[in-house]
This record gives structure tokens, C-alpha cells and sequence, in this order.
């Protein structure tokens, strides 16, 4: 982790800016379908899922405004931004239509295992970027034992799981790449 102390001028304003422009961004992607219930009837949200919604924007927001001051390097915001992404991506079209059949569907609760290695393998690693690549790299593991399992069982996902497995991927390379960055 960067010392506060330590970082530059330029460093503190450009956390600032990416924390506005994320705050900023969740607010209107907030307000999407607010305003797509004014001009549509295909759009039907209720309360709860406005209340949920927002939950996820919030802490997907929060959890990066508190990485941008773990590190002034760009290449680890990005790499814990797509990790972020990733895992908000996740949990919404799970929630929203199911990965594996509905959003009903009990299996679909297996993702929260490649959420769980996540969260917790980044706080057993202090959120240090050389071992969160190796983080995100378990991750993508079990996101391919998920799809293949998937598959094995009868549901066709394996490209959405794929892409996951890419996002993953991208992730611990670009904290691989900062972890050298520091070196």
C-alpha cells in the first residue's frame, strides 16, 4: 500500500477525479431506468429494485473510491476497476435474468464463489497488486471450473462465462503490470 504521506500532488488530484467520475457515473446509471420508466412501459422497476440497484452502485463505487487511495498507480485502478466491473456484471445478471437458466435458479448461487475467492484472497493479500494478480488469476480458475461444471450439468453459458474469465484475466494482468510498475 502507498503512504499517504508519499503520494504527489498529481496523484491525490487524479484519485480525486476518478472518484468524482465514479460517483458521478453511478448516480446516472442510477437514473437510466428512472428515466426509461418516463418514455417506456417496457421499463417496470419497483422500489426494491431502484433500493438494490442503488446498494450495488454503492458499493461498487465505494469499494473503488477506497482503492484509489490504496494506490496512486493508474495501471492498479484500472486493474481493481475491471476487477470491480467484473464482479458488479456478475451479480446484476444474476440477479437480473440467471447466468444458468432463470434468476430464480438455486445454481446460480455458485458464482458467489468466484466473489468470495476475490474478496477474501485480496484481504488475505493486503491489497497489494503482486498478490492480487495471483487473486484474479484464481478467480478466472473458478469461473472455468464453474463454466465447465455448467456445461457438464446440461446449461449452455460457457461464452458468458468465458468473458468473465477474460475479465479476470485482464485484471490480474493489469495488476501483475503494476506490481512491476513498483518493483
Amino acid at each position: 500500500m502507498v503512504d499517504p504521506m508519499k503520494m504527489t500532488h498529481a496523484a491525490v488530484t487524479s484519485g480525486r477525479l476518478w472518484r468524482r467520475g465514479v460517483w458521478s457515473a453511478a448516480l446516472l446509471l442510477w437514473l437510466v431506468p428512472l428515466i426509461a420508466m418516463r418514455v417506456t412501459t417496457q421499463v417496470q422497476w419497483t422500489a426494491f429494485d431502484f433500493a438494490v440497484f442503488g446498494a450495488m452502485l454503492i458499493a461498487g463505487a465505494g469499494a473503488f473510491d477506497l482503492v484509489t487511495r490504496l494506490s496512486g498507480s493508474l495501471v492498479f485502478r484500472a486493474a481493481a476497476g475491471v476487477a470491480l466491473l467484473g464482479a458488479f456484471l456478475l451479480v446484476w445478471i444474476n440477479l437480473a435474468v440467471g447466468m444458468l437458466g432463470s434468476e430464480d435458479n438455486p445454481a446460480n448461487l455458485i458464482y458467489a464463489l468466484a466473489l468470495a475467492v476475490g474478496g477474501i484472497g485480496a484481504v488475505l493479500v493486503r491489497f497489494q497488486a503482486r498478490g492480487l494478480a495471483g487473486v484474479m488469476l484464481a478467480v478466472a480458475g473458478v469461473q472455468a471450473a464453474v463454466a465447465i461444471a455448467s456445461y457438464v450439468l446440461g446449461y449452455e453459458a460457457l461464452v458468458l462465462n468465458g468473458s468473465f474469465v477474460a475479465i479476470w484475466l485482464l485484471s490480474a494482468w493489469l495488476f501483475h503490470m503494476a506490481a512491476k510498475g513498483s518493483a
